[in-house]
């Protein structure tokens, strides 16, 4: 009986404790919170890393592509020996890998 009573007197302290506690939780572990923050920090980060490689990776495409568009001889013989592993009778072609 007396814990019911001094339930019903302290109602608003309980009440305050709770919400403080849910906000509390909600702040640091929830999906808006401190640690999915972080996480999702980690993930924009790597993200932007890999659109710059993906750029310059871009950027060498389009410049063979200029290059093959516009008749650049040294680039297509270059291209010619290496794809079909062309050499004259006189050239000693050594393969480094």
């Amino acid at each position: 009986m007396r814990l019911i009573e001094s339930l019903k007197k302290k109602k608003f302290i309980l009440l305050n404790i709770f919400f403080t506690l849910y906000i509390g939780i909600n702040l640091i572990g929830g999906e808006r919170g401190l640690i999915s923050y972080f996480d999702k920090k980690k993930i924009f980060q790597e993200l932007e890393s890999k659109e710059k490689i993906l750029t310059s990776e871009l950027e060498d495409l389009e410049h063979k592509i200029s290059l093959v568009k516009n008749n650049d001889l040294d680039f297509l013989d270059m291209l010619y020996r290496e794809k079909f592993k062309y050499g004259t009778k006189d050239e000693i072609i050594i393969k480094l890998k």
